[in-house]
């Protein structure tokens, strides 16, 4: 009988990591959840620890952490104290996959962990790689890491590119759904509110995501994610916008073939893939139902209209800082926006302006790029109209 791989997954608590523990849940005999992060979702997390008794868990916020800990005084799952303390926890030998969900910059130390032990990384955090694609790649090479995406069209490409070699590769086409706003002029966007905004058409999400879905900044951050996990170049990558997200990408090949990857949008299934590669087997998703999936659109992006997305090719050819300043910009703005304090058109608008006067940076080291994170949130706090 085979020992079930032992799974830590950053970010619990978030929308990919509870779609996880379902396929966690649906695979006993396979898997078993190792450790458990949240930040603040205290109780949703201590259900999870009923349920799953991972051997130790860790709540990233210290106020919460110091409330959850009364509360668990007969588990046998260990409080991690510190970041230094999980650091060790993902290194150890008895971790097989570390699933990296956690949301924004927060995820690249604990990502950058899991690739220098030479971990197996199912990546859902595309932010480590916008922000420290050239670093995290070059040290996956060194240490054997293997990064398998769980992002739905990153996965989609990563499945594609099975059916060749990379040698063979002409161009990576990501799908978008278009958002809540598909259709709409710039001008209309200016009187959006977080409440219009969180509504996407297709997919269920955080709201951080959800908010980049909507401004297309989630795509131009997938275009930068892709030149690095992938690596292509810019102008090997192009966008489509598909309404139904149903087709979650193409690879186009030398010889003009087209792969694709096509299910209904049920996350479980990337991150499932991401778990068992090169297996497949039964996945809690549901089936495809294929005349409902009769219709598949696809259309152009409008450049125009959602300009994030020159931002993300602008990027992914700068390389360097770029990836950086644009991730923490665009983190940044999102908050301001959700709390009211900017309009939706001006969320890449500041990403836009802190990219044109950054110092940059073509070969930063990971110390440079922390230090190009902090500089850009803190100018992205202070911007205005």
């Amino acid at each position: 009988m085979t020992t079930p791989q032992s799974i830590v997954v950053l970010g619990s608590t978030g929308s990919i990591g509870t779609s996880c523990l379902d396929v966690i849940r649906s695979h006993p005999d396979r898997m078993r959840l190792l450790g458990a992060t949240t930040h603040t979702s205290v109780d949703l997390l201590k259900k999870q620890i009923d349920e799953f008794r991972p051997e130790w868990a860790l709540v990233a916020n210290s106020d919460a952490a110091i409330s959850f800990a009364s509360e668990l005084p007969d588990s046998t799952t260990k409080l991690v104290s510190c970041a230094d303390e999980l650091f060790d926890r993902i290194r150890g030998d008895d971790v097989d996959v570390v699933v990296s969900a956690i949301v924004g910059a927060a995820g690249l130390e604990p990502t950058w962990a899991a690739v220098d032990a030479g971990k197996r990384v199912a990546l859902a955090n595309k932010e480590s790689l916008v922000v420290a694609g050239s670093v995290i790649t070059q040290r996956a090479a060194e240490t054997g890491a293997t990064i398998i995406p769980v992002d739905s069209e990153h996965s989609a490409i990563f499945q594609a590119l099975q059916a060749g070699q990379a040698s063979d590769l002409r161009r990576i086409i990501l799908t978008a759904s278009g958002g809540p706003f598909r259709g709409w002029t710039r001008k209309r966007m200016k009187d959006v509110t977080p409440k219009m905004a969180l509504q996407h058409p297709t997919w269920e999400m955080g709201p951080k995501i959800t908010i980049d879905s909507a401004t297309m900044m989630n795509k131009a951050l997938e275009i930068v994610e892709a030149r690095w996990l992938f690596g292509v170049s810019a102008d090997q990558i192009s966008v489509v916008v598909h309404p139904q997200s149903f087709i979650h990408s193409f690879v186009e090949y030398q010889d003009g073939s087209v792969i694709s990857q096509m299910s209904p949008p049920d996350m479980r299934l990337p991150i499932q893939y991401a778990l068992t590669f090169p297996d497949r087997i039964p996945c809690p998703s549901s089936d495809t139902d294929w005349m409902a999936a009769a219709t598949m659109e696809l259309f152009p992006p409008d450049f125009d209209a959602f300009p994030a997305l020159k931002l993300g090719f602008e990027v992914a050819k700068q390389g360097g800082t770029a990836g950086a300043i644009l991730n923490a910009a665009n983190e940044i703005a999102v908050e301001r926006f959700l709390n009211s304090d900017i309009r939706f058109d001006q969320i890449t608008q500041i990403s836009h302006d802190i990219l044109n006067h950054h110092t940059f940076d073509a070969q930063p080291t990971l110390s440079q790029l922390r230090e190009a994170d902090h500089w850009a949130r803190e100018e992205a706090l202070r911007w205005k109209s």
